[in-house]
């Protein structure tokens, strides 16, 4: 009796020890990760840079799908609703994960409890640029110029809700200028306009408006952090014209909503063997991107701080969906 009763029970069992098993083979497919931005821009430009490395890790093709679309909301939703199964992931950033619960009144999801944070990828230095025939040498003549003309300077950025697109509505409601803006489906269409000279600046990522800086298509006049950069000394920051200026930009990798942990846990050991290569580390760092791999619950307490930081300053720009 005693012998029949553990067959049974082994086999009553078998079911629940089977997807244990099966989480332990992850992963035994490709991987994919959403980009909420087109292809060309600094978040896309990223993630390949970490493509290779994680693959070699991972022992798996890692498939970068674009989706862009609405500040990143398309691409998060898509993350949101696919299954928590450790092969749909997000490189999300300040925009889809900390603004846009606040930018957007009709969200449907709140990136807060309906993603599963996996880690920090890096913060990301923005520049701001205008095209190379523009007259303006610094942010006073920039301010100077949208007073004289109001609701006339264009300013790009790579979607609605993005760090580009507050940046310039902080810097309207700072110098009290009004000026318009321009959004794009990511960093990489924008920067085609800039260089053409079809919106006259932008709050641009290191990686897309670098290589435009050097070759003299693009001129620098600011960054929008605290403190000048030790890798650009004589570039002065917005904060020297404008007091407490200051705006950031960070990526992170999220999956869906009740990721198993074993999952959560390889999933964030890749990212910080891939942050931590040495010869990875060093391209993101040429393109203005600082790696720097947290564990999961840092980053949760990360997106927390960021979004109660930015809710009322997204509040008080008047910032919204256009």
């Amino acid at each position: 009796m005693f012998q029949r009763r553990a067959v049974m029970g082994a086999a009553l069992a078998a079911p629940f020890i089977r997807p244990a098993a099966a989480q332990g083979e992850w992963p035994s497919r490709p991987i994919r990760i959403v980009v909420g931005f087109a292809a060309g821009g600094s978040t896309d430009i990223a993630t390949r840079v970490m493509q290779p490395k994680l693959q070699q890790i991972l022992g798996q093709p890692i498939v970068i799908d674009n989706r862009p679309g609405a500040g990143g909301n398309l691409a998060t939703e898509i993350v949101v609703r696919a299954p928590a199964d450790g092969y749909n992931f997000l490189m999300g950033t300040i925009g889809a994960l900390a603004i846009n619960p606040t930018m957007y009144s009709n969200l449907g999801f709140d990136p807060q409890t309906d993603l599963t944070p996996v880690g920090m990828a890096g913060n990301v230095l923005n520049v701001l640029v205008v095209p190379a025939d523009r007259p303006w040498r610094n942010v006073q003549a920039l301010i100077e110029a949208a007073k004289a003309a109001p609701d006339t300077i264009t300013y790009g950025s790579s979607g609605i809700g993005g760090a580009g697109h507050l940046a310039g509505a902080l810097l309207d409601q700072l110098a009290g200028v009004k000026t318009v803006h321009v959004p794009y489906r990511g960093g990489g269409p924008l920067m085609t306009d800039l260089v053409g000279g079809k919106v006259d600046y932008a709050f641009s990522t290191a990686p897309t408006a670098l290589p435009q800086v050097e070759s003299g298509r693009l001129r620098m006049l600011a960054v929008p952090t605290l403190q000048r950069l030790r890798t650009h000394p004589n570039t002065p920051t917005v904060a020297e014209t404008l007091p407490g200026y200051e705006v950031a930009n960070w990526y992170a990798l999220v999956g869906p909503k009740n990721l198993p942990r074993p999952i959560v846990d390889r999933m964030n050991a890749a990212m910080r063997e891939t942050l931590q290569d040495r010869s990875v580390a060093s391209t993101l760092e040429g393109q203005g991107v600082e790696p720097t791999p947290t564990t999961p619950e840092e980053l949760a307490r990360f997106i927390r701080d960021e979004t109660a930081k930015w809710a009322p300053i997204v509040r008080a720009t008047g910032a919204r969906p256009e």
